[in-house]
């Protein structure tokens, strides 16, 4: 009964419509010559011919999008939608003249658009995304005779623009909507807190929350979340603490998802400890943390390479039964790989297969790269092998971290094997796979090789890094070809590829073993030179070298000199005392102790820690208990009226 009533009465008003605002409708009718007709000033301009009699044509009609048909039905919530609203929607085609359309059909059909029509087609599933045509739809009706936009037009094009997140139109929406000073409600209120959050727009955020408050809206819990979450989009960390904190202490309490917003904001900011405080928080406010609360946790500790809190939190996942994400599977077996426990990372893997998990290439390959690293090639390729079977296809990573495991395990042939299938099949060769043979091919001594096959990247069309020329550079140094390294470092050059610290701490190496000490320095200056910062491992290439010849002020005056720059190396002491200990040049490595402490750079008690392990390392237990048991580098002795330090050299000389 009730769907037969509302067809009737959509096909009567259609029929209305169709019949009485037609411009094509005939009258019954023929129209008569008037005998007497009225003077024309007493009508309206505009007037038509109804049942054979001239009258006025009425004032143009205020439409609804739906129509109330509570007095006629049972149900009083009972709502029919307007066929006006079909057709509207017909015409916002964003054509050029689409604003004259909508013109011409609404005075021919003597309507007008009121604002709630406006609000419902801007919301309508039709102008989702279609931001331009809400915008010229609005402004177009906002210019019909008698009418003003309501709070629920601004809102409801605000919400259509946030969608293509058009901040200029929202802008220019807002600007118009505080000058109409319209009264603020607690739904306008939380849809607008919401876009303007998401969009990170603070100053409008800020004012809908003082038009709340001026207008006495109540913020409901999901009000201060919006907010919240607005102000951690724009990294207002402060501001957002403030919030929580007022709700703390009012009447709305924080819920899961404002401390998930909270946690969230911290991460971002770099603040992973304050996320974890207020993580612990929430089991004495008894909020129950969510799954988004864990992951949101694990990314931040698995990005500041925290894989021990990762563990943890994924522990605490499986100890409260949550459905753990195979993202998060991902980021703790992928953390525990990279800690080389790959035993705890396989059983991860292992139980995420069991609770139906699915893995995927980049899971297989960690566990592959972490068995690998660990020399555990067996179970790297039994990984490999479960992998193709569970027809998961490797990718170009997975075959390079094969590669590079059996060419690090002397398995050179398998690894050309590999390399050729690769080829063979499609699988991208990248220049990470060429370097992991050039590297095998160079430690085995097969120079030619190498190089032949660092050639061939060109060929292919695989571009060189500075990584692939640093295993060439590397392995013709230690060949003995020291002159065809350097040949490259000018052709690494050459093509625009920047060397790296690394690649003059392989020369500098290799100079100083052919005693070539002239030369490595001026390889060392041109790397000052060119804005190289040096690291422990490149001054120890050239203080090793200079001390084994002799040269130790000379390692000191570079090593003093890197200071005004910035660069302050740790371990170079260390390791200049240790150098010159295993080479047996006591008495070398007691005055640079001297010297050290005479300058400054270190304190006494360190430098003589660092010369008693530095002498026992080198089988010189003796001299390490004398120095042990002596008042050496700490005590003082008099002379008369002055106090002097025990000096190093003294070991030595008594």
């Amino acid at each position: 009964m009730r769907k037969t009533l509302k067809k009737s009465l959509s096909t009567i008003s259609e029929s209305l419509i169709a019949h009485s605002f037609s411009t094509n409708a005939k009258p019954h009718f023929t129209r008569p010559k008037p005998k007497n007709s009225f003077p024309r000033s007493k009508f309206s301009s505009k007037s038509r011919w109804v049942f054979g009699v001239t009258s006025p044509v009425p004032p143009p009609e205020w439409v609804e999008p739906v129509f109330d048909l509570s007095d006629l039905v049972k149900d009083p919530k009972q709502l029919q939608l307007s066929p006006w609203v079909a057709k509207i929607l017909s015409l916002l085609d964003g054509s050029p003249d689409m604003e004259n359309k909508l013109s011409a059909y609404c005075r021919n059909f003597l309507i007008r658009l009121s604002p709630r029509f406006t609000a419902f087609v801007l919301k309508s599933e039709k102008l989702c995304g279609q931001g331009d045509i809400a915008f010229r739809f609005f402004n177009w009706a906002g210019k019909q005779s008698g009418y003003a936009h309501t709070l629920d037009c601004f809102v409801s094009l605000i919400e259509n623009l946030s969608v293509t997140n058009d901040l200029d139109k929202i802008r220019c929406i807002y600007g118009e909507l505080k000058e109409n000073n319209l009264l603020m409600n607690l739904i306008s209120a939380s849809s607008l807190i919401k876009c303007f959050g998401n969009l990170g727009m603070v100053e409008e955020l800020l004012w809908v929350w003082k038009e709340m408050k001026k207008n006495g809206v109540e913020p409901t819990l999901y009000s201060y979340n919006s907010l919240i979450n607005g102000l951690v989009n724009s990294n207002y960390i402060v501001s957002a603490e403030k919030v929580f904190e007022v709700m703390e202490s009012g009447r709305v309490f924080p819920d899961v998802v404002t401390y998930n917003t909270m946690i969230k904001g911290y991460c971002r900011s770099g603040k992973v400890q304050k996320a974890m405080e207020k993580f612990r928080e929430m089991e004495v406010r008894h909020v129950e943390p969510d799954k988004i609360t864990y992951m949101t946790l694990i990314q931040a500790c698995y990005a500041e390479g925290n894989f021990s809190n990762c563990l943890g939190l994924y522990h605490e996942m499986v100890e409260k039964e949550l459905e753990i994400p195979s993202h998060a599977y991902s980021l703790v077996i992928g953390g525990l790989c990279k800690e080389g426990k790959s035993s705890e990372g396989y059983t991860v893997f292992e139980s995420m297969c069991r609770k139906g998990c699915k893995a995927n290439v980049a899971i297989y390959t960690a566990l592959i790269d972490s068995f690998v690293k660990n020399a555990n090639l067996e179970g790297a390729m039994n990984i490999f092998g479960s992998m193709k079977s569970d027809g998961f296809e490797p990718d170009e990573v997975t075959y390079g971290v094969i590669v590079n495991g059996l060419c690090k395990n002397e398995r050179l042939e398998e690894a050309m094997q590999w390399f050729e299938y690769c080829q063979e099949n499609g699988v991208p060769v990248n220049a990470v796979l060429y370097s992991s043979l050039i590297d095998g091919l160079g430690k085995s001594g097969r120079l030619d090789q190498a190089e032949k096959l660092f050639q061939e990247m060109v060929e292919k069309g695989c571009p060189r890094d500075s990584y692939c020329y640093n295993v060439l550079i590397d392995a013709l140094a230690k060949g003995g070809k020291l002159i065809e390294a350097v040949g490259y470092l000018k052709k690494m050059e050459d093509e625009g590829c920047d060397p790296t610290v690394y690649t003059y701490t392989i020369l500098i190496t290799g100079l100083f073993k052919q005693h070539r000490n002239e030369e490595a320095l001026k390889m060392w200056d041109a790397m000052i030179d060119k804005g190289i910062t040096p690291t422990d491992a490149s001054f120890r290439a050239l203080s090793t070298g200079l001390c084994l010849s002799g040269k130790v002020s000379r390692a000191c005056k570079i090593l003093d000199e890197l200071a005004p720059m910035g660069v302050v190396l740790d371990t170079a002491v260390e390791d200049m005392i240790n150098i010159l200990c295993r080479a047996g040049r006591i008495e070398q490595a007691c005055k640079l102790a001297d010297g050290v402490v005479d300058r400054g750079r270190e304190v006494p008690g360190r430098v003589r820690t660092i010369l008693i392990n530095a002498l026992r390392k080198a089988g010189n237990s003796d001299l390490a208990m004398k120095l042990m048991h002596s008042k050496i580098g700490i005590g003082y002795d008099r002379q008369g009226s002055i106090k002097r330090r025990v000096k190093f050299r003294g070991l030595i000389e008594n």
